[in-house]
């Protein structure tokens, strides 16, 4: 779940997710909490449920169709579930004991919910998933989830404008960004060279490409933050010096929606996006023709943010056989391309980028690449108050209201204060 504008309620549902969560179980069944070490190989058989979310969760009840053609004795009913409400349905149906066998999970959700899955099963094939989307799944070195869809940042510009001001390819390290958004802030009609949000919800975390390509680790080894360090300090640097140097304005409008519209008018030629800005870009009328996308160019290394969703299967389920064999179904490559055609999400198999659907488009090569390069936040429950308070003190660090170190030193104490969240 890469879905920073969305906000998480807690409504609770207590007699809907019973109703959902109990739908095909049997009251005489007994409760099969141990871990399922190894996947068999007959075909799955029984009554399968599964929760998904969103546009997700609206599509793939037709879409199992295919894997209960595959497993004749196997019958799979999926819940759709809002994002919204997702996390409270989720958190009540565990306190319930009334799970489903199978869960969409947003990867920063994994940590909150950890104690209620299943290990992967030692026989189940990671081989085809890069480790950026698997560290996503990981909680305490354990493997939890299964990468299902990824979502990724990438550089979009306008090549048009950048072709205005003398560059015709894009900018291959972090000091080149600089240096091509300082070039087309000089092009008429340009008011920001470069989006770079300087507040707002999830600001901080927008940016993360720069500091996890400058080399910084948001924790260590043991778990403790590492947030004022010489890394963070040189990427807090580079950041500032955009808005410090006038090529990007520090009283950006971070409305949804607006960075694609001063993408689409020339206002603000160059940004940072996921998959959906491409059809984004697309719904407000904007020329394909007219822009380009590359990997984050390189610092230390050339690495993105990456989120996404997993799926995970139960403690509680009472059928994970067919729980596991569905998801070795759903992530397979050939399942994977037929699934970004239903739902235009980045596969996680990077077997399936080798299809033509994928590999000859133009404007999704660059995700395909940018995905063997690629970090999560630290899968810990405190992350959101952490990136709560990054959001805050960048903004200060940005309009001047606090120095880098000040800033750094700040944001130390109030991560040490938070804590993991554990």
């Amino acid at each position: 779940m890469f879905k920073w504008k969305k906000s998480i309620t807690l409504a609770a549902c207590v007699a809907l997710i019973c109703g959902m969560g109990a739908c095909g179980r049997s009251q005489n069944s007994s409760t099969n909490s141990a871990a399922e070490t190894q996947i068999d190989s007959k075909p799955a058989s029984g009554e399968l449920t599964v929760w998904a979310m969103g546009n997700e969760g609206d599509l793939l009840g037709d879409f199992v169709k295919g894997f209960e053609k595959d497993n004749p004795d196997a019958k799979v009913k999926v819940t759709a579930i809002p994002w919204a409400s997702a996390h409270d349905k989720i958190q009540t149906a565990i306190a319930a004991g009334t799970v489903p066998d199978v869960i969409q999970m947003g990867t920063t959700w994994m940590a909150d919910f950890s104690a209620a899955f299943d290990a992967v099963p030692e026989n189940f094939d990671l081989s085809d998933f890069t480790e950026g989307p698997l560290k996503a799944g990981q909680v305490d070195e354990t493997q939890l989830g299964v990468p299902w869809y990824v979502d990724s940042h990438v550089l979009y510009y306008r090549t048009d404008i950048a072709a205005k001001a003398g560059w015709d390819h894009a900018p291959e390290t972090l000091d080149e960004l600089k240096q091509m958004a300082s070039d087309v802030k000089k092009v008429d009609g340009v008011k920001n060279g470069i989006l770079i949000s300087p507040s707002g919800a999830d600001s901080w975390q927008g940016t993360l490409w720069a500091f996890f390509s400058s080399g910084v680790q948001l924790m260590d080894s043991s778990e403790k933050w590492t947030l004022n360090t010489p890394e963070m300090k040189k990427a807090t640097t580079y950041l500032d010096s955009f808005f410090k140097e006038g090529i990007t304005n520090t009283n950006l409008d971070t409305t949804p929606g607006v960075s694609i519209t001063q993408f689409i008018q020339g206002e603000s030629p160059i940004m940072t996006g996921g998959p959906t800005t491409i059809s984004q870009i697309a719904d407000q009328g904007g020329d394909s023709s007219s822009y380009a996308t590359a990997v984050i160019p390189r610092g230390e290394s050339s690495t993105s943010f990456v989120g996404g969703a997993d799926l995970v299967v139960m403690k509680e389920s009472k059928n994970k056989q067919s729980a596991w064999k569905f998801i070795q179904w759903m992530t397979n490559p050939t399942t994977q391309v037929e699934w970004y055609k239903v739902a235009t999400v980045l596969p996680s198999s990077q077997k399936a980028w080798e299809d033509s659907t994928l590999a000859n488009d133009d404007k999704l090569k660059a995700y395909g690449e940018q995905l063997k390069s690629t970090m999560a936040p630290p899968a810990v429950p405190g992350w959101p108050q952490v990136s709560a308070a990054g959001d805050r003190i960048m903004e200060q660090i940005y309009k001047g209201s606090l120095s880098i170190d000040e800033g750094l030193k700040q944001l130390q104490a109030e991560a040490d204060k938070i804590g993991t969240g554990k």
